[in-house]
């Protein structure tokens, strides 16, 4: 048997992967490493150590001459936990056909939460099953496993049977289910049952306000930290200030996270990598990249989520040269890059037309690092290509790659054709996308108007037929602004009375200048049944120019105008952004669907790709 003094020595190395691995050394030179306990505690520590160790854990439990339900719990946990919890199930097979072993209820509760991760309702539901026939059936921990899943499954009714079966509820399993709620975006089911708490604590709170982030409700979730603060409930752990912080950010609010920014500081919780992280991701998601460049300079220590972050931030507000640089810093920093970095990097490459640098990267993903592409890099690399003007080998790209084409690919193909006059390639590609039955309304739009301008017009009539009978419809545009302590929201179409004649005044001025300048309106995308003068109106009352309109009139002059919209932005407003921002010598940033937009002495910051 493993001696206390060696067990402590392997939990206390727990966290640091050069201590574990030399503990490891130790046991093995001295024969100890496969005394009874010993690989369940190399196991876990390794697990504890980072997912990169996970290899290692691996190797621990293979080389174990005995493996016994302990040392697959350990693995099992740190599988569940680990970027690849579908590898529990080869595990889960060796344990109940190999070494002849029924899980217990530690096991039970990793396997359950990998099922909650990977999604799983059927998994989840065996589970369940052998659960209520095991002897462990009345285990509080499983149960919370199982509340966790049915929510993540989408079934919240089948978690509440499950809370409901539990006799005495600690916070533990009050918890599992508000969480699941939350995250489910069942928001009234979630508040009422917090509210019927019989004690609510910072564990509850947070899992409350990180499940609405995560469902997108960031706007209650933020409502929901001041109440915690009006309660009086003392913050002694950074993970909620970061949660907050990242609602901040999904909202663009500005103000908002420098005030969280400010909080986290008298807190003294900006020693915290995952605070400082999230205000990276903040500043940048706010349009304010050098904000978020100033915290990332400001790290004493560094991990590939802060290189990461800073990367895909600069590279959404179209710093090319600004990522590769920090790329190149991240390597000789010994940093490994991930699948997220690279995506990144090559989506920087696409709207900065570097399709050589591109090329390189994707090709060095798997040859210098090992990272298979995903679906996802093989987008942004045909959206390099494809924006270009690599038509052909864009389309060439997707017949080869490992994966089937999806909506947002041949989407991205299509437009490249639309942008680059390719008629013939546009046809192919369109139908291609159409067999797709897309689910994105703006794919109809597109293809309705790739049909209409080259006059098929019995394609337009299937385009719109089929938008019926799926019963789709063209999301409405808005934008938003913070100008001052107000918060305005425009639909396009809707000038909101209070501010309706100095807005549409301010605007009418703006055309006429505009118009002196050289201005033409490029009503390309606007419906192909209306008069020439409806389109132009239509252009006018877009929801950004609205909001930058509003923003001007409100805010002190030279300020920079931020503005935040929901949809990408047409050609003409992209236009009309860079001709407002010579005439009112007033920087504008625009944060679309796409990317952020930098409009100063009528240029952009996207050199037209985007």
């Amino acid at each position: 048997m493993l001696s206390p003094a060696a067990a402590a020595a392997i939990r206390a190395a727990a966290g640091s992967p050069r201590s574990v691995r030399s503990v490891h050394a130790r046991l093995l030179k001295s024969g100890l490493a496969h005394l009874p306990s010993a690989p369940a505690l190399l196991v876990s520590a390794y697990a504890r150590s980072g997912s990169g160790l996970l290899p290692d854990a691996h190797r621990v439990f293979d080389d174990s001459p005995r493996r016994d339900l302990h040392l697959y719990s350990a693995l099992l946990a740190a599988v569940s936990h680990s970027s690849s919890p579908a590898l529990v199930l080869p595990l889960l097979r060796r344990m109940l056909s190999d070494d002849a072993l029924r899980p217990d209820h530690f096991v039970l509760a990793s396997l359950t939460s990998a099922a909650a991760r990977l999604r799983s309702l059927r998994l989840g539901r065996q589970l369940h099953a052998y659960f209520e026939a095991s002897p462990f059936r009345g285990d509080d921990v499983v149960k919370s496993s199982l509340i966790d899943m049915y929510c993540k499954c989408g079934v919240p009714e089948d978690a509440q049977k499950v809370f409901d079966s539990i006799g005495v509820k600690n916070n533990v399993v009050w918890t599992a289910l508000v969480s699941g709620y939350a995250t489910g975006g069942y928001s009234n089911e979630a508040l009422e049952l917090f509210r019927s708490m019989p004690a609510r604590t910072l564990f509850t709170w947070t899992a409350l306000i990180s499940g609405f982030v995560k469902a997108g409700n960031n706007a209650n979730a933020v409502g929901l930290f001041v109440d915690m603060r009006r309660d009086g409930v003392r913050i002694d752990d950074a993970f909620v200030l970061a949660t907050v912080i990242g609602g901040a950010a999904a909202l663009a609010a500005l103000v908002l996270g420098r005030q969280l920014h400010g909080f986290a500081m008298r807190l003294g919780f900006l020693s915290s990598m995952i605070v400082r992280n999230a205000l990276v991701d903040m500043y940048s998601k706010c349009s304010d990249i050098h904000s978020a460049r100033e915290v990332f300079e400001g790290l004493t220590s560094r991990d590939i989520i802060s290189w990461t972050t800073i990367l895909v931030g600069e590279a959404q507000h179209g710093r090319a040269e600004e990522v590769l640089a920090l790329y190149d810093r991240m390597v000789l920093a010994g940093v490994k890059p991930n699948e997220v970095t690279f995506v990144g990097l090559i989506y920087a490459c696409s709207h900065a037309g570097l399709v050589q640098k591109g090329r390189q990267l994707f090709d060095s993903m798997q040859r210098e690092y090992g990272i298979k592409p995903g679906l996802q890099h093989y987008t942004c690399y045909l959206d390099l290509l494809s924006r270009s003007g690599y038509l052909s080998e864009a389309e060439e790209l997707i017949i080869r790659m490992p994966y089937e084409p999806d909506e947002a690919m041949w989407g991205a193909l299509l437009s490249a054709c639309k942008k680059h006059n390719d008629a013939q390639m546009c046809m192919r590609v369109a139908d291609s996308l159409l067999e797709l039955r897309p689910k994105d309304p703006s794919t109809y739009i597109l293809l309705s108007n790739v049909y209409a301008v080259n006059c098929k017009w019995d394609s337009v009539a299937k385009v719109r037929k089929l938008m019926a009978e799926m019963e789709i419809r063209k999301e409405p545009g808005y934008s938003w602004i913070e100008a001052g302590k107000e918060v305005r929201l425009f639909h396009a179409g809707e000038v909101p009375l209070d501010v309706r004649e100095e807005i549409t005044g301010f605007l009418d001025e703006l055309v006429s200048e505009m118009r002196k300048r050289g201005y033409v309106p490029d009503t390309s995308s606007v419906m192909h049944d209306l008069e020439e003068h409806e389109k132009e109106q239509q252009l006018f009352l877009h929801s950004e120019r609205l909001a930058v309109a509003f923003g001007m009139l409100k805010s002190p002059p030279g300020s920079v105008i931020r503005v935040v919209k929901n949809l990408r932005v047409c050609d003409d407003c992209h236009t009309v952004m860079k001709f407002i921002s010579e005439i009112a010598q007033r920087k504008i940033i625009v944060r679309d669907a796409s990317r952020f937009h930098h409009f100063e002495g009528g240029n952009c910051s996207c050199s037209e790709f985007w």
